[in-house]
């Protein structure tokens, strides 16, 4: 048991652009302290803030990175992938029907079985309970209307929605580099 204790297995690292801009703010931009040290070690990072945590083997020691950034610039994507995940980000994590947060899926406005296809226009984050209850029909037929016409979002207006997120941990030494609207507030 206390060589579990031991293990530095909640220690990410924070990883940032060359910009000292996070990669993405949802999910946070984080590697594992194993891939950060091989980073450095690979000469792909710098080392901005550390861990108390020491790793040590019998000739080296470091202290855990606690932020490093990429040596070479990222360049983002210029056009959101289409993703579940993006899908749901772009409404916020709401159901478009009823506002619901739990058990989403998503739900072609247009159902594929009336020709509707998969795409940014066509696709909104629903329930469960919204999506069986509209099923093969159209919205509009039975009163359910999209809170939010369907659109392509810009990969701005996901880092936007992603910031308001902020995830359930946040080490002290990334303050500096993260901005949400809730951990800006007083």
């Amino acid at each position: 048991m206390l060589g579990a204790a031991r293990l530095p297995n909640n220690c990410p690292a924070l990883v940032l652009n060359a910009d000292y801009r996070p990669l993405s703010y949802f999910p946070l931009s984080l590697w594992s302290w194993q891939d950060a040290i091989k980073a450095v070690f690979l000469e792909r990072v710098n080392i901005l803030a550390e861990y108390e945590r020491t790793v040590r083997s019998p000739s080296f020691e470091m202290k855990l990175p606690s932020v490093v950034s990429l040596k070479t610039y990222v360049r983002a994507a210029r056009h959101p992938a289409f993703t579940r995940f993006n899908v749901f980000l772009r409404d916020r994590f709401e159901c478009q029907y009823c506002g619901s947060g739990e058990d989403l899926t998503f739900d072609h406005v247009i159902p594929r079985s009336r020709g509707g296809k998969t795409t940014w226009d066509n696709v909104v984050t629903a329930c469960a309970h919204c999506n069986l209850l509209k099923g093969g029909r159209l919205a509009h037929h039975i009163g359910m209307h999209p809170r939010h016409h369907p659109r392509k979002p810009t990969i701005n207006e996901l880092r936007s929605n992603g910031r308001a997120f902020p995830p359930n941990y946040l080490h002290e030494s990334w303050a500096d580099y993260l901005y949400w609207d809730s951990v800006l507030e007083p």
